[in-house]
Formats: C-alpha cells, sequence, structure tokens
C-alpha cells in the first residue's frame, strides 16, 4: 500500500474499555485514497504495510487519533450573548448542549458547553474524541496501486 493507493476495508474504532465509537464490520466496506484526507494520518500510518486479506487490531495513541485536549481551546464568553438560547423552551441549552459558531470563513463550528454560570458559559471547542487513546481494529478487502486503472462492470 503507497500514497494514492485505493483501499477498501471495513474497520471499527472503539475506546480503550471497548465502548463502540464507529464501524462498518456489519455494513458495506468503506473505500478511500492513501492521503486524501479522508482517514487521520495516524490511522493510514497503520495501514501502510498491509495488503488485501490482511487484518489488524491495535492501539492509537490519543496524540496519533484525534489529538490531545488543547486548554485553549476551552472558551469562556459572557453569559449575555447567550440569553437567546438559555430562553429557548423547545431546545434547552445545557452543559453537553452542542453549540454552532461561524470561524472566520463562515464555516460552523461546533463546541460543547462545559459549563453554565450566572455569570458566562464555557465551551469546548476541542474534538469530542481529543485526548483518548483508540481501539483500530481493520480487515482489508482490497487494494488498487495508485496507477491501475479500473472498469466498471455493469450486468
Amino acid at each position: 500500500m503507497e500514497p494514492g493507493s485505493k483501499v477498501t476495508l471495513h474497520f471499527s474504532l472503539s475506546l480503550s474499555n471497548g465502548e463502540l465509537i464507529d464501524s462498518n464490520f456489519d455494513k458495506e466496506p468503506a473505500s478511500f485514497r492513501m492521503g486524501d484526507g479522508s482517514m487521520l494520518p495516524g490511522f493510514e500510518e497503520e495501514l501502510l504495510n498491509l495488503s488485501d486479506g490482511d487484518e489488524i487490531e491495535t492501539t492509537i495513541p490519543s496524540l496519533h487519533a484525534f489529538g490531545e485536549v488543547n486548554p485553549k481551546n476551552l472558551q469562556r464568553f459572557p453569559i449575555e450573548k447567550f440569553k437567546h438560547l438559555l430562553e429557548d423552551d423547545l431546545i434547552p441549552t445545557e452543559v453537553g448542549s452542542v453549540v454552532s459558531f461561524k470561524d472566520p470563513a463562515g464555516f460552523d463550528l461546533p463546541g460543547i458547553v462545559k459549563q453554565l454560570t450566572a455569570q458566562e458559559i464555557i465551551v469546548d471547542f476541542n474534538h469530542p474524541l481529543a485526548g483518548k487513546d483508540i481501539m483500530f481494529k481493520a480487515k482489508i478487502i482490497s487494494v488498487l496501486a495508485s496507477d491501475a486503472e479500473t472498469i466498471a462492470i455493469k450486468v
């Protein structure tokens, strides 16, 4: 397997306590190109020397999975800026709620409410899996070289 290879695989991601995060072992396999950005580099690195039929089960440290928790990603805001959200009876904003902000480029930036006080709201913009080691399991179905041509045959 090399950068640009088309990989088709079954995979699962779990926390170190066994809690399943995601899996496609009971579904259709996923396909992607190595290096296209659809899989985090720490996961791709584990696949590099594998080929058709190979299986892997490994722990990816948080640093190489979804990153470490960055204290700078905990942001404090004056509670007055959230009065409209806090007064919404249909969708209450409380600890654990996901709130969305716009970044300077206009993209949504979700954060999780960590604390509410009378004066401020603390929002965590870290990835929910940051700081967690991930159990990565994969079964390679096929690997096609980056220069291989594929032809779809419809029956």
